[in-house]
């Protein structure tokens, strides 16, 4: 049986990755933040490549499955609509942007907190109406940011 200790290491580690990978320094490239540090408001609504998203459509992505996540680590059966997946930029003024930068990292606060209450204990559960583990989420969330980041980094040099 797992000690106290050994528990909250694999959690511990979770957080890590998850911190270093928004605002640290990922093993695979920049941090998300790192790549959105000096984006304007008309760069992030810029379309370089008409059929994918923009820039600023991928952050409010990225912040809504942060948001999805932690609700969903907190027992919440969370169902996403295809508006709620992809929500429409509706303003593109640098205050609109600030504000979508805010959004995107006060989910991630929430989610990090959200992860610091979590024992290894819990990691093997499932979450509630899905049929993969909280291990799985957790990992998920980490990889769906970086996978987007990885876009938002090539949009940034297109456009």
């Amino acid at each position: 049986m797992a000690t106290s200790t050994q528990r909250s290491r694999e959690v511990q580690r979770i957080h890590n990755l998850l911190q270093a990978s928004f605002t640290g320094e990922p093993w695979h490239g920049d941090s998300l933040m790192k790549i959105l540090d000096g984006i304007t408001a008309e760069q992030a609504a810029r379309k370089p490549v008409p059929a994918a998203h923009s820039i600023w459509e991928l952050v409010q992505h990225i912040a809504v499955w942060e948001g999805v996540a932690r609700r969903r680590l907190s027992g919440e059966p969370v169902v996403v609509t295809p508006e709620q997946d992809w929500p429409a930029v509706r303003a593109t003024d640098a205050a609109a942007w600030q504000r979508t930068l805010e959004t995107l990292k006060s989910n991630h606060a929430a989610l990090e907190q959200a992860i610091a209450g979590t024992t290894d204990d819990r990691l093997d559960e499932i979450v509630p109406g899905k049929d993969h583990s909280v291990f799985v989420l957790l990992h998920g969330v980490i990889e769906h940011a970086a996978y987007h980041a990885g876009q938002i980094a090539l949009l940034k040099k297109a456009g």
